[in-house]
């Protein structure tokens, strides 16, 4: 009898764990969902504008950050590369920019020191379609030795939908006071009238303007390529046993902080869970122990009367 009570005692408090963990976990899916629909909601308030940005590691040419699409990024991306023939690479490049659909906005070649055409360099700012983006990139590194590269983004959707907002918001109040100035019956009104109506006109051009500054940031990326001419291409450089080992201790130091964090979390989220298990746990051994130490006196008295 007494095994069987223990055991119904542990079955009992694995179920009321398991339960509770089941629960923090729905709970803390259910906390994601709303956060995600939250920060929705938030990009249609006229807010200040957030920024995000992310890099690609340096000699690759296939790394792609992927963008969700409803968000209005800004993207910016800096190139080196190193190529033997300066004059093929820029016809070459101004080629492809061209068939991308982008566009040069700045050039610079600027002449070495040395004798002849060789060892001069380059500057470019491109602008490229931002979905096409990528595909530059890869095509640079098809036509030069491509030896760094960085790729930035800032979140100006808040800023837009504020900017688009105030742009309606301005347009409704001059429409309304165009109304106004044609039923004026004294010049006193005409005159008020009139005044803000120059007023909201201006910050509407200015508004305006600063909506096609952004629709243009957006549409195409900005990316700005150094070119260097050279006789030998830089050698890409394997890891040494010394840099993998350091890559590794930290990758695995990151690992170790994350599960202490998620250990962490999971102990705080599931803290009411452990109070009442804890209390549960407390009320069976308060009521246990004086039942055993009972039964135990009573086998001693039985064994004493025998």
């Amino acid at each position: 009898m007494k095994k069987y009570l223990s055991m119904l005692l542990c079955l009992t408090l694995l179920a009321a764990l398991l339960a509770g963990c089941g629960g923090n976990s729905k709970s803390a899916q259910t906390m994601e969902r709303g956060y995600d629909m939250a920060a929705a909601d938030m990009a249609e308030a006229p807010m200040a504008a957030e920024s995000a940005s992310g890099a690609m590691d340096n000699g690759s040419t296939n790394a792609e950050m992927t963008l969700p699409e409803s968000r209005k990024w800004i993207i910016t991306m800096n190139l080196s590369a190193e190529t033997d023939d300066l004059d093929a690479l820029t016809a070459a490049l101004n080629e492809k920019i061209g068939s991308l659909g982008g566009y040069v906005e700045d050039q610079n070649i600027y002449n070495g020191s040395g004798t002849g055409r060789r060892y001069r360099s380059a500057s470019l700012t491109v602008r490229i379609p931002a979905d096409q983006a990528d595909a530059f990139t890869q095509d640079v590194g098809g036509l030069a030795n491509l030896v760094s590269q960085s790729k930035s983004v800032e979140d100006v959707t808040l800023s837009y939908v504020a900017t688009e907002s105030r742009m309606k918001a301005l347009e409704t109040e001059e429409a309304r006071l165009l109304e106004l100035l044609s039923q004026a019956e004294n010049m006193e009104d005409l005159l008020a009238i009139e005044d803000r109506l120059a007023e909201v006109r201006s910050e509407l051009e200015s508004t305006t303007s600063q909506k096609r500054l952004y629709d243009n940031q957006i549409d195409y990326a900005t990316v700005y390529l150094s070119i260097d001419e050279v006789q030998e291409y830089t050698p890409v450089e394997e890891p040494g046993i010394w840099e993998r080992i350091t890559k590794g201790f930290g990758d695995n130091l990151k690992g170790v902080g994350e599960t202490i964090v998620n250990v962490l979390v999971w102990f705080i989220t599931s803290l009411p869970t452990l109070i009442v298990l804890a209390v549960v746990i407390l009320a069976v051994v308060l009521v246990i122990r004086p039942l055993r130490r009972r039964r135990k006196a009573a086998k001693e008295a039985k064994k004493e009367e025998t």
